[in-house]
């Protein structure tokens, strides 16, 4: 592309914008939880993607024109993604209630800084492939754009529950009114026609925190209950609006920090509910280290002393 390479800062745009694009579509994935839908809501979020990605590579070429100005539109750009991030919290909380089993203000607040923090990333992606090009050509700024996208495929995959704590079936057993999951108390049911219900539809977990930052985790009211929507999204709720106790819950065991989680699925699939909550993501604002914290202060109340 002789055109192309006589003109070295568009180029250099060029190919930071694609590395920026390339690395906000390599991050969008519509999955069990159709969102965003397709295909109009990835079309927002891509072309937020390529305007994110034009902005990170145009900077280069300004800024060693000596064209400060181009972190103003770069400021500009963070408070655009400030808007996404609320357009997306306020979308999904509108939908929130019409769910059965809702996400749950948590999960939306994880949602909605993900789809902000993802733009930052391609604006990044596509600054830094452009900045290489500038200063050691095309070879070497093609494979920083591939760090960049290898980068964003990490970014991806956050942590999911199996990571802190073991998921295991446990028997949902009825003793007169009182229901249980394995050795944790869940509710009272009075009629008789729920108890029926739930003895026939019902699939119970125990989840055991693997140390104690994953015992404060689990006792989190908002992973709790990204739980019970996750799971209930995959296999279905067994319920109608109206039917507080055909409603999947998950109730803390006090004295064993253990998790017992209850579910109506629709599909009645053991196997396919144990993968389901062994999958369900770790939000990250649940995400509790009091251990390293209690440690660090007594190590610096050693070092005072």
């Amino acid at each position: 592309m002789p055109w192309l390479l006589s003109h070295p800062d568009l180029a250099e745009v060029s190919l930071g914008t694609f590395a920026g694009v390339a690395t906000r579509y390599l991050m969008l994935r519509s999955d069990y939880r159709q969102y965003p839908s397709y295909p109009h809501g990835r079309i927002i979020h891509l072309a937020l993607g390529l305007i994110a990605g034009a902005l990170g590579a145009v900077a280069v070429p300004a800024l060693f024109d000596k064209n400060y100005t181009a972190i103003t539109f770069l400021g500009m750009a963070a408070q655009q993604f400030r808007d996404v991030r609320n357009m997306e919290r306020n979308t999904l909380t509108a939908l929130d209630a019409q769910e059965l089993v809702p996400r749950g203000a948590a999960y939306i607040e994880g949602i909605a800084v993900v789809f902000e923090g993802r733009n930052y990333l391609s604006i990044f992606a596509a600054f830094l492939t452009s900045l290489i090009v500038t200063l050691a050509g095309w070879a070497p700024g093609i494979l920083v754009g591939a760090l960049c996208l290898a980068t964003a495929i990490r970014f991806r995959k956050g942590k999911k529950l199996e990571d802190v704590a073991k998921v295991e079936a446990a028997p949902v057993r009825i003793d007169g009114p009182n229901l249980l999951v394995g050795d944790v108390y869940m509710m009272n049911v009075g009629l008789n026609e729920n108890r029926d219900i739930i003895g026939k539809q019902a699939i119970g977990f125990i989840l055991t925190p693997k140390n104690d930052d994953a015992r404060v985790t689990l006792a989190n009211l908002g992973q709790r209950q990204a739980i019970l929507h996750d799971v209930s999204t995959r296999l279905g709720v067994y319920r109608d609006d109206g039917e507080p106790m055909l409603l999947p819950m998950a109730k803390l065991g006090l004295a064993s920090g253990k998790l017992g989680v209850l579910f109506l699925p629709r599909e009645h699939d053991p196997e396919k509910a144990l993968a389901s909550v062994s999958s369900v993501p770790l939000l990250e604002s649940a995400i509790r280290k009091p251990v390293e914290a209690n440690r660090r202060a007594e190590e610096k109340a050693v070092r005072g002393g």
